[in-house]
C-alpha cells in the first residue's frame, strides 16, 4: 500500500510539474470580449442612473461588483468548458493553477474593499485605482502560463488604476475610469489571446 500510495503521489508531482510548464489555453478571446462589453454597459448604466456616484456608494459599489461577479461567472463558466476541451487529462490541474495565480488579487480587492467601506469612507473614491492596480497584479501573476503579450494588459491596468488615483478626489468614481479601465483592458486581454492563439474560434 505504501508503494501504491508513494506512485499516485509521483503521478500527481508530474501532473502538476505538466501544468506549471503548459501554456493555459482556458481563456477564450470572445469571453474576454464579452466581459469588457460588460464593463461599458455597467459604465453606460452609471452614467444614466448615478450620475453623482460620491453619494451614492452602496449604488455604485453594488452595480461594480454586481458586474465583477457576472463577468467572472461568464469567465469561469468558459474556462472550465474550454480546459477539458483544450487540455483534456490535465484540465483540473490546469484550472487549479489558474484560480491559484488569480485568488490572492480577489480576495486582497474585496478585503480592501470592505474594509475601506467599513472604517474609511471618506477615501472610497480611490477603489476604482486600487480596483484595477489589484487586477493587474493577478494579470501579472497569471502571465507565466500565458502568451509573453499579456503582460501588456498587466501594464495597461497599472496604469489605468493609477491615473484613476492620481486625480485625487470624486472624479475617479466618473463612469468613464472604470468602463475604459475595464473593457479597453478585456478587450486587449482578447485581442492578444486571438492573435497568439492558433484557434480563432472561441465558444462563449
Amino acid at each position: 500500500m505504501d508503494d501504491l500510495d508513494k506512485a499516485l503521489g509521483d503521478i500527481s508531482s508530474i501532473r502538476r510539474e505538466m501544468a506549471h510548464s503548459t501554456q493555459f489555453r482556458g481563456y477564450g478571446p470572445a469571453t474576454l470580449a464579452a466581459t469588457g462589453g460588460l464593463a461599458f454597459v455597467a459604465s453606460a448604466a452609471q452614467a444614466t442612473w448615478l450620475p453623482e456616484p460620491a453619494s451614492h456608494m452602496p449604488a455604485y459599489l453594488g452595480l461594480w461588483i454586481a458586474t465583477a461577479v457576472l463577468g467572472s461567472t461568464l469567465t469561469g463558466t468558459q474556462m472550465y468548458r474550454r480546459s477539458r476541451r483544450m487540455h483534456s487529462g490535465l484540465s483540473d490541474e490546469m484550472i487549479q493553477m489558474a484560480v491559484e495565480q488569480f485568488l490572492p488579487a480577489v480576495g486582497a480587492g474585496a478585503l480592501m474593499t470592505l474594509a475601506l467601506f467599513l472604517y474609511a469612507p471618506s477615501v472610497l473614491w480611490m477603489l476604482p485605482g486600487l480596483w484595477q492596480v489589484i487586477f493587474s497584479l493577478g494579470v501579472f501573476s497569471s502571465c507565466r502560463f500565458l502568451p509573453r503579450p499579456m503582460i501588456a494588459t498587466g501594464a495597461w491596468y497599472l496604469l489605468a488604476g493609477l491615473v484613476c488615483i492620481s486625480l485625487g478626489d470624486s472624479r475617479a468614481l466618473a463612469p468613464w475610469t472604470m468602463g475604459v479601465g475595464y473593457g479597453v483592458g478585456q478587450l486587449l486581454a482578447a485581442c492578444i489571446l486571438f492573435v497568439t492563439t492558433q484557434e480563432g474560434v472561441d465558444e462563449i
